[in-house]
């Protein structure tokens, strides 16, 4: 795959542009990339599919890592409190505009960035951009608005996690496999940090973090890409920068030295399961047979876990596994929801007997090959759509790296038994692991 870089000195003194030529064997579709002088990376998608719809979306490099000890959620907390008043809107009349020109927003927190969007007619671009910029540089963070939001969130906790034994197990989980590092809780944050913020918490976490040069946009369908930039910079480049961001996130999660194993009482009329292994981050080579084993195990009614576990031993009521690629080293994820009166324990021999089975190569040709194909037909269907595009793109460059985005078709392509072998090997061991299982005290 050959990336040409080149610069457009007609804008030396305010941009910097790269211009990526043909991604080669890939279906991506190509990329044009402008930094404002205010640090705020520009990024245009054109599909030329004749849709008329575009997906205008800026991504923050600031998630739930960047958050403290005594302060989680408050990154979450802050994109319920981004669509309030700003200077010039009241509360709610950012989401009235957007569907008066027709179109449909919506936002994201993760571990590692929050994501926000909005996909409408492709002429009603420069407004969306509008309503970001706005969105960046006047959100007013009224304490009355605050107050309620923050019930709601509360109100988020307990529905998606508290009362939830599937969330609660997730969450738990998270905890237990990481000790020092902040994925130690997810984005949701704890209850009792969500009672403790002040509006001076949250003021300051967005004067710091929504900044443009910790800011991209991205916008993909079918739009022109000079349109892109031109509007970005009419609306973008006299926001200013204010605060240095905090130095590169240095704890680090250390190599775990034994197996965890942790037991939940929950009510709840089955048994959970979860497991879970330490892997390095997103930019490592072996990445892409970790996401290839993910699909083996348990991609459709076909895969390894599904057959095994529902349709033959019928143990569980669903099951999955997950290769969560993350900025910092991630976790790969074992799920299972028992079937009535089947214990947790039962479901956990048959997961290790199918990772062993796969450290000793009882994988088929075909499987291979069925990988590959269902991985490329999935990888290709998913840019049809701008939206997807836009989130495809936006994820990697918030982090810093695309090159991972790019050279996926490729390595997907050379991809062996061998390979998924030695990444099962190396890091499906139980000393690696951190099992939770959740039941109901009898």
């Amino acid at each position: 795959m050959t990336n040409k870089t080149y610069k457009n000195l007609a804008f030396t003194f305010s941009f910097f542009i790269i211009f990526m030529g043909e991604l080669m064997s890939s279906s991506l579709p190509k990329y044009y990339s402008k930094t404002l002088e205010n640090g705020l990376q520009v990024v245009a998608i054109p599909m030329d599919n004749d849709s008329n719809v575009v997906s205008t979306d800026i991504f923050y490099k600031v998630g739930s890592r960047d958050e403290k000890m005594g302060k989680s959620g408050i990154a979450h907390m802050l994109e319920h409190l981004n669509f309030k008043s700003t200077k010039n809107l009241k509360a709610g009349e950012f989401d009235e505009i957007v569907k008066g020109f027709g179109g449909v927003n919506n936002a994201s927190t993760s571990f590692d960035y929050t994501h926000y969007y909005i996909k409408s007619a492709s002429k009603n671009m420069g407004k969306s951009l509008g309503l970001f910029a706005d969105l960046m540089e006047n959100l007013t963070l009224k304490d009355e608005e605050f107050q309620p939001e923050r019930d709601v969130v509360a109100e988020e906790r307990r529905w998606r996690t508290d009362n939830n034994p599937m969330g609660y197990m997730q969450f738990r989980l998270f905890n237990n496999a990481y000790l020092y590092h902040p994925y130690h809780w997810t984005p949701i944050g704890f209850m009792s940090d969500i009672k403790n913020w002040t509006i001076n918490d949250i003021r300051d976490f967005h004067s710091t973090y929504y900044q443009p040069k910790n800011a991209i946009i991205v916008v993909a369908g079918d739009i022109d890409k000079d349109e892109v930039f031109k509007s970005a910079k009419k609306y973008f480049k006299e926001i200013k920068n204010t605060k240095e961001i905090p130095s590169k996130l240095h704890t680090i999660e250390p190599k775990q030295d034994g197996a965890k194993r942790v037991e939940i009482i929950r009510d709840s009329a089955v048994q959970m399961l979860t497991i879970a292994y330490h892997l390095p981050n997103f930019e490592h080579k072996d990445q892409v047979a970790l996401s290839a084993l993910s699909e083996l195990l348990s991609s459709g009614k076909s895969s390894v876990l599904h057959k095994v576990l529902v349709d033959e031993k019928r143990l569980v009521n669903s099951i999955y596994a997950y290769n969560l690629e993350l900025k910092d080293p991630g976790l790969f994820l074992f799920s299972a929801v028992a079937n009535e009166g089947v214990k947790a324990k039962e479901i956990e021999k048959e997961i290790l007997a199918i990772i062993e089975d796969i450290k000793k190569g009882k994988i088929s040709k075909k499987d291979i090959e069925k990988i590959k194909i269902n991985t490329k037909a999935d990888f290709i269907f998913s840019l049809e759509s701008s939206t997807s595009v836009a989130s495809l793109y936006g994820s990697y460059f918030v982090r810093d790296n695309i090159k991972p985005l790019t050279q996926y078709e490729a390595k997907v392509e050379t991809l062996t038994k061998k390979d998924l072998v030695k990444v099962t090997n190396k890091y499906l061991n139980k000393n690696n692991s951190t099992t939770v299982i959740l039941k109901e005290e009898k």
